[in-house]
């Protein structure tokens, strides 16, 4: 048939039709097969694959271009959108920064070569080299890391957090700054020799019905105001135990007075106080208490303190005496004079006008306030709302008290107040410093904690022989495990070190946990799982912890006087100990005859020469004075009875336990043994 008007010619376009423009979609119908048997589409995918060859990869992929605003373009032609430029993959030389690795104070193992970027292998073998022992989780201290980086072209940057910079002041007080300062004034002596007494009649007020058994057990700061001017006094314990709190008080003070009875001289603490006294080079007044006594002999006492070499000033020396008698509150104005004299010749000065600084003397957990710490100002003033680091704690003033107990605002130089607002117990000791903000003491804080942390790992790591030889298991040695609950903190350290002086080779205390504040359950639960006894030193449970403490089996004992916490563990030490065997002589008997028994063995027909012979007693045979043979008795009989003992004079017969090498002249001598319970000295 003819073809219709504008059809498609076959193999060709429509009759009249335009040609293709360039770059249009070509139809739909399939594509030619190209000379090598491709399709072009087919050519066209292939021409994205890489080709490899000798001089590398190749790829026919497009290069960009960026233009002047950093956008990627196809060179010649348009931006592609999220096109990146790949740069071509060139070795560079490391810039010297990068050669740095950064140290916070120590570094783990692991981290540093992770920062050098090889294995911790290679590090191990390096400090194995220098004669180190190290494990990958070891920390390494500054001088160690510089040496081992030093092997592998690293430098060491010192990083840490410097506390110092927020802590020293930038300049020093000049003159005009310094104002007159209360003297801070510890009483000092042996136990039981009035400290308190005197101290109550200085203050006109009674604290030692307060205490448990007439012993201060705690340091007590105090302020009085005397018509010559102020002094604060501070109170130490006089128990044996107390050394560390005698030792801190000397420490913060500038005048220390020396309490000795007139009737009873020099004791032991008393030598102490003096040593801790001369090692922290302050000036000693003697008051010389108990003069209303009536064996009352001051010269006894100035002639033992002149041994000290504490010269009475009307003997030549230069140590103040005053006699004073605190129950009858005579001397007392003399004794303060003689103090304030004292501070005149120190010149004691302080600057109020900069943030405040002192030391925690007693710090305890209040069971509505929180962690509380009684410190002492040396310089500066302190306010409420004032920012502070204390050891490993920071914490802000939220409430300040003094020593009547009275909410103040503000507290200058050498004054004790009680401070409310920390975020755990100090440590007592520790110096409480006045800082810019909240941000820069938990800084410090969090600092000081990471130190401490780190030391600790770092002190349990390294093996030692005596600390391998200890970790292992001794089946002899036992030990006694406590878990101690304190109302303050310096009660716990002095209780702690107590404890730890009992221990022996035989019978260890290990104290679980120490703590202030009231038992919880948590320490019910520790000392269930531990073993422990839990003692309380002025603190009691509730009555919940009570009844979990009688599920859990656990033996709570409260004690209010440390001399009696101490007995009371030796005793339960000594209870553990193995008891000792002793010996115990019974008698002699001399063999006189034997006899053959069939089925029994030899019997011996003996006289007792001495004591008594008693059935089932140990015996030991002697021929010509040298032990032969040591066993027990299996027979004693007179004639043909069985007998329980045979007295001295008597006959009898005896057939000893699997021997029968008896014979005429042998001497038989009977023994016992006992256990004989030991005591801790």
């Amino acid at each position: 048939r003819p073809a219709r008007p504008g059809s498609r010619p076959a193999g060709g376009r429509p009759a009249g039709a335009r040609p293709a423009r360039p770059g249009a979609r070509p139809d739909a119908t399939p594509a030619a097969p190209q000379p090598d048997g491709r399709s072009r589409k087919k050519r066209k995918k292939d021409r994205r694959v890489v080709e490899f060859s000798h001089d590398g990869p190749r790829s026919n992929e497009r290069a960009f271009e960026q233009d002047g605003r950093g956008r990627k373009r196809k060179k010649g032609g348009r931006r592609q959108r999220g096109q990146q430029v790949k740069p071509e993959a060139t070795v560079q030389p490391m810039k010297a920064a990068k050669r740095k690795i950064r140290i916070d104070e120590a570094i783990r193992l692991s981290d540093m070569a992770h920062q050098m970027g090889t294995k911790a292998q290679d590090l191990i073998k390096v400090l194995f080299g220098m004669g180190v022992m190290a494990t990958i989780n070891q920390s390494l201290d500054m001088d160690t890391a510089t040496l081992v980086a030093s092997e592998f072209g690293y430098e060491i940057e010192n990083v840490s957090f410097d506390e110092q910079e927020f802590l020293v002041p930038v300049e020093a007080d000049k003159p005009g700054e310094l104002k007159p300062r209360p003297p801070v004034v510890t009483i000092m002596g042996h136990v039981d020799h009035g400290k308190t007494s005197l101290l109550d009649a200085i203050r006109t007020t009674n604290v030692t019905d307060g205490e448990a058994g007439g012993i201060t057990q705690h340091i007590g700061a105090y302020h009085v105001a005397t018509n010559r001017g102020e002094i604060v006094f501070l109170d130490t314990p006089g128990h044996e135990a107390f050394t560390t709190m005698r030792m801190r008080g000397a420490q913060v003070t500038d005048i220390v007075i020396l309490v000795v009875a007139a009737d009873d001289g020099v004791m032991d603490q008393t030598r102490e106080a003096i040593a801790h006294s001369k090692a922290a080079g302050v000036p000693i007044v003697v008051a010389v208490n108990k003069m209303d006594k009536e064996g009352a002999n001051p010269d006894n006492v100035k002639r033992e303190l002149a041994e000290l070499d504490l010269i009475p000033e009307d003997w030549g020396g230069e140590t103040i005496y005053a006699h004073v008698s605190a129950k009858q509150r005579s001397g007392i104005d003399e004794l303060l004079e003689m103090v304030l004299l004292q501070a005149e010749v120190l010149e004691l000065k302080a600057n109020p006008d900069k943030p405040a600084r002192g030391n925690i003397v007693e710090a305890k957990l209040d069971k509505g306030r929180g962690p509380v710490g009684t410190m002492l100002i040396s310089e500066g003033t302190i306010t409420q709302g004032d920012s502070f680091v204390c050891g490993v704690f920071h914490g802000k003033v939220r409430a300040m008290f003094n020593d009547q107990g009275k909410k103040i605002k503000t507290a200058g130089p050498a004054m004790p107040v009680e401070i409310q607002g920390f975020d755990g117990i100090p440590e007592a000791g520790d110096e409480l410093v006045v800082v810019n903000d909240e941000k820069v003491a938990r800084r410090i804080a969090q600092s000081r904690m990471q130190k401490q942390r780190e030391k600790e790992l770092a002190g349990k790591s390294k093996v030692t022989l005596e600390s391998f030889l200890a970790s292992r298991p001794d089946e002899e040695a036992q030990t006694l495990n406590l878990i101690l609950k304190a109302d303050v903190q310096g009660s716990l350290e002095a209780v702690t070190e107590a404890l730890n002086k009992l221990s022996t080779d035989e019978v260890k205390i290990d104290v679980v946990h120490g703590g202030a504040g009231a038992i919880t359950e948590s320490d019910i639960l520790l000392a269930g799982a531990s073993q422990a006894i839990i003692i309380g030193f002025n603190v009691r449970p509730n009555l919940k912890v009570k009844e979990i403490a009688e599920q859990e089996n656990v033996e709570i004992r409260f004690y209010d006087i440390i001399y009696k916490l101490v007995n009371e563990v030796k005793d339960a030490m000594s209870g553990m100990l193995t008891p000792d065997i002793e010996e115990v002589y019974l008698g002699q008997a001399e063999v006189r005859d034997t006899f053959s028994v069939p089925k029994v063995g030899t019997v011996a027909g003996c006289a007792v020469l001495d004591g008594k012979i008693i059935r089932n007693a140990k015996v030991r045979l002697l021929r010509g004075g040298v032990v032969t043979y040591t066993g027990a008795l299996a027979s004693l009989k007179r004639f043909k009875d069985d007998v329980k003992e045979v007295a001295k004079g008597f006959e009898c017969g005896m057939g000893l336990e699997r021997f029968n090498d008896v014979k005429v002249g042998d001497i038989i001598e009977a023994f016992e043994e006992r256990e004989v319970a030991r005591t801790i000295d």
